[in-house]
């Protein structure tokens, strides 16, 4: 005998959770299938907590469209239930002169993906706004924010929950096949068990890409590469003498070692780019000398021992290193061919500030209840 099931979303990250929250809002019967033993343990509990503005996407790109509408959904829903949540706002800085003309550049692709309050400001401005930071011009950007990511995925957990949806922990899935007008699970963990389900959604984070190779009967031409990039954080020791969140010119490859604030106040740098094979989370403390030079071109007087070893975080890359950011995949029955399943590939920053979004564009691909 097998039991049988509406909807079964893989992952309980703030993406999986957001999207059961909205199936089951729409009347689905969702079950939650964790291979873990709590929510959100790798990806989205590995993050700055940075609820982005937008800016720096390719325009008409899902991760620009989804960040936007994410955005402004975010904040809506976190002041309705009460999720920790502050717009603190960010300087872009420019350190030398140089750079300045590149925050233009910046701000006309930021208003190309529809965030149209980004200002520049001289470099003085800046310092009269942060008295320790050292920059000859930067962007200010209001709709940056900062949220308790944790509260957050809790939040969507407890809606998803009092619509019906059920969470399930240590229920990592070893097989799985297209059969019988949807599909056959095999649940491992300590009490193994078959499922079927009409609807599969796929939200495994950095399992995704290996979870949609097993799953029989899923061309494998749909299906993308693979890539850990790991990010490690280094912790001020004391409190930082900003306000808000400083993020230099972006650099090739990434966004550079910024400066973020968590809700209680902690100051941290990073992350760094380490490309890596398998999973990892120890934190170098000697991968911190190179982030003194860099931090000093915006704050000077950072002081010789004052990084410490904070944590690391891996993005589900489905890019490799030379090879250009990818976007969001969001790979329904249309691009696939297999009725009822969705997989979501590459969902890395900014899939925690896009989460709302995500969830109604995953929703909109499947047919109504």
């Amino acid at each position: 005998m097998i039991d049988r099931v509406d909807c079964v979303v893989v992952g309980a990250g703030v993406v999986g959770l957001a999207v059961a929250r909205a199936l089951a809002l729409a009347g689905r019967e969702v079950i939650v299938l964790e291979a873990a033993d709590a929510i959100g343990t790798e990806t989205s509990s590995r993050n700055s907590e940075v609820v982005h503005a937008g800016i720096y996407y390719p325009k008409d790109s899902l991760k620009a469209r989804l960040c936007v509408a994410g955005r402004h959904a975010l904040y809506a829903y976190c002041a309705e239930r009460g999720v920790p949540v502050q717009r603190l706002g960010k300087l872009i800085v420019a350190a030398e002169p140089a750079e300045v003309p590149t925050l233009e550049t910046i701000r006309q692709k930021a208003l190309a993906n529809g965030v149209d309050d980004l200002y520049p400001i001289g470099g003085a401005e800046a310092v009269a706004l942060e008295p320790a930071l050292r920059c000859a011009g930067a962007l200010v950007s209001p709709s940056t924010g900062i949220v308790d990511s944790h509260a957050l995925m809790l939040a969507y957990q407890g809606d998803a929950e009092a619509a019906g949806a059920m969470v399930v922990f240590h229920a990592p899935i070893t097989a799985a096949a297209v059969a019988n007008r949807g599909f056959e699970l095999e649940i491992g963990g300590a009490e193994p068990m078959r499922l079927a389900c009409e609807t599969l959604v796929n939200a495994a984070g950095l399992g995704a890409v290996a979870l949609a190779q097993r799953i029989e009967g899923v061309p494998g031409r749909h299906i993308p590469a693979a890539y850990l990039c790991k990010g490690s954080y280094y912790s001020l020791a004391g409190r930082a003498p900003f306000g808000r969140l400083i993020y230099p010119v972006p650099e090739p490859g990434g966004l550079g070692v910024h400066l973020t604030i968590d809700l209680g106040g902690q100051a941290r740098f990073g992350p760094d780019v380490e490309w890596i094979e398998a999973i990892d989370y120890a934190v170098d403390p000697g991968r911190a000398a190179g982030f003194y030079a860099a931090i000093r071109r915006y704050w000077p007087g950072l002081s010789d021992g004052a990084l410490l070893p904070g944590y690391a975080g891996i993005r589900p890359k489905i890019s490799g290193p030379t090879e250009p950011a990818a976007d969001f995949v969001v790979s329904g029955p249309e691009s696939h061919g297999v009725p009822g399943l969705v997989n979501l590939f590459g969902i890395e920053s900014p899939g925690l500030t896009a989460s709302l979004a995500l969830a109604d564009h995953v929703a909109a691909l499947l047919p109504p209840v």
